[in-house]
C-alpha cells in the first residue's frame, strides 16, 4: 500500500491511525479554533497524529435555509490560521470548480463530497489541483466502484490518494456501514478512512434536516479500528446539541479522549498483527 505524506504526517502502510476530526462546518472563529486547539493537545498527549477538518461551505444542505458556513474566502482565512498557528494539516471538501484552485492553495487535503464524486470533470479538475485528494464514497456506490474514481483521479496526474467510507444506502433516510468494504478498498492501494459520524447520519431524516445517531458512532468507530483502517474521522463539537450542521450524528468534545485512548489501543493490537502477516 501507498504511504502518503500529509505534512509531518504518513497515512497508510501500517502506519498508526490518524484522526480526522473537527466540527462539520465552521460556526465562526472562535469556536472553531477552540475546538482545533482541543483536539491539537489531546491527540498530542496521546500521540495520535491529527489532521483538522471542517467545512468553509456544507453545499449539500438539505434545506435552503440550512447553515452552509462562512463561505470561501473567510473560511479559508480560517482554515490557513488554524493550519498555522496550530501546525496541523487542514482538509476541507470543496463543491465548486471555481473554487479549486483557491482552495488547494491552502488546504492540504481537498475533499471530493459523497454526492460528487461520480462527477468525472469535477473529480479530474480537483486531482490536478488538490496535493492530496480524499475520495468520499457515495452512498450509492459498492465499495468495488470507488476504483473507477480512484482511475480518474489517478489519471490526472494525482497519487495522494485517501479514500474514505461513510455508509451505504439502507432504505429510505437511513446508512448501514459494511465493514468488508475496508479491506476492499484497502485493495486499491491506498489508505483507507473510515468515517464514524456521518456513517450515523440518517439523510434528511429530520425533514428539513439530517438526523442522526451519535451513540453508534463509537461502536463503529472500534469496529473499524479493529479492522486495521488507516484513519478515523470524526465530527466533534462542543455542544452538539446546538451544533448548526450535522449537531445528531457529531461526538461531544469533552468526551472523546476515552474513545481516542480505546481506539489507539485496538489500533496497536491489529497494527501489530498486520505487521507480523496474521
Amino acid at each position: 500500500m501507498r504511504k502518503i505524506n500529509i505534512g509531518s504526517i504518513r497515512v497508510g502502510g501500517g502506519e498508526p491511525f490518524v484522526l480526522i476530526a473537527g466540527p462539520c462546518v465552521i460556526e465562526g472563529e472562535k469556536l472553531t479554533r477552540k475546538v482545533a486547539a482541543s483536539l491539537k493537545a489531546m491527540t498530542a498527549e496521546l500521540g495520535i497524529p491529527f489532521i483538522f477538518k471542517s467545512s468553509y461551505d456544507k453545499a449539500n444542505r438539505s434545506n435552503l435555509r440550512s447553515f452552509r458556513g462562512p463561505g470561501l474566502d473567510r473560511g479559508l482565512k480560517i482554515l490557513k490560521a488554524i493550519r498555522e498557528d496550530f501546525s496541523v494539516p487542514v482538509l476541507s471538501d470543496v463543491h465548486r470548480f471555481e473554487e479549486i484552485e483557491r482552495a488547494s492553495e491552502v488546504l492540504d487535503v481537498a475533499q471530493i463530497p459523497a454526492f460528487l464524486c461520480r462527477q468525472t470533470d469535477f473529480v479530474v479538475e480537483l486531482a490536478r489541483h488538490a496535493k492530496v485528494v480524499n475520495i468520499k464514497k457515495g452512498q450509492f456506490l459498492a465499495p468495488w466502484d470507488v476504483a473507477n474514481v480512484v482511475q480518474k483521479v489517478e489519471a490526472a496526474g494525482n497519487r495522494n490518494i485517501l479514500i474514505t467510507e461513510r455508509g451505504a444506502s439502507f432504505g429510505y433516510n437511513n446508512l448501514v456501514s459494511d465493514m468488508r468494504s475496508i479491506p476492499i478498498l484497502r485493495k486499491m492501494g491506498y489508505p483507507v478512512v473510515f468515517d464514524a459520524t456521518h456513517s450515523v447520519q440518517l439523510p434528511g431524516g429530520a425533514g428539513e434536516a439530517s438526523g442522526g445517531d451519535r451513540a453508534m458512532a463509537v461502536f463503529l468507530a472500534r469496529a473499524a479500528a479493529a479492522v486495521g483502517v488507516d484513519a478515523l474521522f470524526l465530527e466533534v463539537h462542543p455542544d452538539p446539541d446546538r451544533a448548526r450542521c450535522d449537531g445528531p450524528n457529531s461526538l461531544a468534545l469533552d468526551s472523546l479522549r476515552g474513545l481516542l485512548a480505546t481506539l489507539k489501543g485496538i489500533d496497536g493490537l491489529v497494527k501489530n498483527d498486520m505487521k507480523k502477516g496474521r
